[in-house]
Parts: C-alpha cells; structure tokens; sequence
C-alpha cells in the first residue's frame, strides 16, 4: 500500500490523541498500542502503512541462533518490507528479550523503512540510536529475540500493545505513542483530525479567555454555533 501524499500530510498535522478521539466517535476504541513509547529519534510525527511481523513464545527447537538463517526469519521479512512503512513488531509485550538489534536496524534504515513499533524490547541500543532508525519500544535488553520468542512471519494480522493490526493499516506514531487506523477509515480520519484539530485549539483558547467547561466542552448548541460563526464553518 502507497498512501496518498495529501492523507499523510493530514495525518502528520493530527495528534495521536486526536485520531483516537476520532475513531472513538467512530466506535473504534482500541487503537493505541499498550508498551511501544517514543525511544530513538522518535521527535517527530510519523505517519505510514503496516508492515507487520509476530513472534510467539520461545519453543526450544525453534528458537535457536540457526533459525536466523532460516527462510522464516526476522532476515528475510527485512527483505520484504516496502519503502515507505512502518514495521510493526508484535512481541507480546516481553520485555527481556531483543527482538532487533543495530544491524537489523541499519538495514531496516537502508530499505527506506520509515519506523519501527514494538510491544517488546530491542537491544544493541547505542548502535540502534547510531542508525537513525524511529524507534517506538518498551526498553532496552542484553539477551536476543530467541532467549524468549520464536519468529513466525510477516504482513498478516496481529497483536501489537494490545491492538488489532493489519497489513496496511496506517500507523501514527508520536510523543504520545502509537495508534492504528484500520484501512478502511484512514480517508474519513485525515479528513475529520484536522477538523478536530482545529475545534480543540478554539476551545483552548476560550478556556485561556476563562470561560467555565460546562457547554464548552464538551459543546452545547450555543457554543457550536458561536465556534462555526467565527472560524467559517457554518
């Protein structure tokens, strides 16, 4: 999936915060990933389709240093990721095992791999900051991916924090986190976030000119027409 220039730019001017209240008016509450927080040049907002990929606990005969070269592994879904995304790793929240580490990040970079998210950890991380490679994750750890996960593929349906992730899915990710917009709604959610944007700033400012909450926030019909009348939007 490409994703259409002018969508991401709406989307890039739009909060995480902003597009999870926008898809709860939707009726999609669970859309901000629980563990993966801005670690690695993680400043700015960053807007782009899912790439996905899923671990399951470590089994013995399968999580083992060889399985790196198999054609199952962490190596080949590098590979396959197109320019543009964003790699969505679901880790299932463990947190003392690496599943990336710098040379995996480096490449990752090198493909034009806009991202990482992870539920889990990465390690390496000195050289993971050397890379310039976002990172969204829930800390650092010493031991590798197989210590306590086993690699099983990429760019089907996952769990990522918690949240439902599909290949395609378009991932915002800020200061704030992580949220997931299901495909089907990312048009009707870059259109309604700077809207929302827009309504949120209004009623900041009438807070900073004291007015009390009640009828403003949320708006009573008084105050809606008020906001429309003086931004134009009537």
């Amino acid at each position: 999936m490409t994703l259409d220039k002018a969508l991401a730019d709406a989307l890039r001017a739009t909060s995480t915060g902003t597009i999870h209240t926008v898809l709860l008016k939707k009726g999609i509450r669970r859309t901000w990933m629980r563990g993966p927080k801005p670690t690695f040049h993680a400043g700015e907002r960053i807007v782009g389709p899912a790439f996905t990929l899923r671990f399951v606990p470590a089994r013995e005969d399968l999580a083992t240093p060889e399985s790196w070269s198999s054609p199952i592994s962490t190596r080949a879904a590098i590979e396959a990721m197109p320019e543009g995304c964003i790699a969505v790793i679901d880790a299932m929240g463990v947190t003392d095992a690496g599943v990336f580490g710098d040379i995996l990040c480096a490449r990752m970079k090198k493909r034009g791999v806009q991202a990482m998210v992870t539920d889990g950890v990465i390690r390496d991380g000195i050289g993971v900051e050397s890379t310039n490679l976002p990172v969204w994750c829930d800390g650092i750890a010493a031991p590798s991916s197989v210590t306590g996960l086993t690699f099983v593929g990429w760019n089907e349906p996952i769990g990522c924090g918690g949240t439902a992730v599909f290949p395609n899915d378009v991932i915002v990710a800020d200061g704030d986190g992580c949220v997931v917009i299901p495909a089907a709604l990312v048009a009707d959610v870059a259109k309604a976030g700077p809207d929302q944007e827009l309504l949120e700033m209004w009623i900041m400012k009438e807070v900073e000119k004291g007015v009390p909450l009640p009828g403003l926030y949320p708006m009573n019909a008084e105050t809606k027409a008020r906001y429309e009348a003086e931004t134009h939007r009537g």
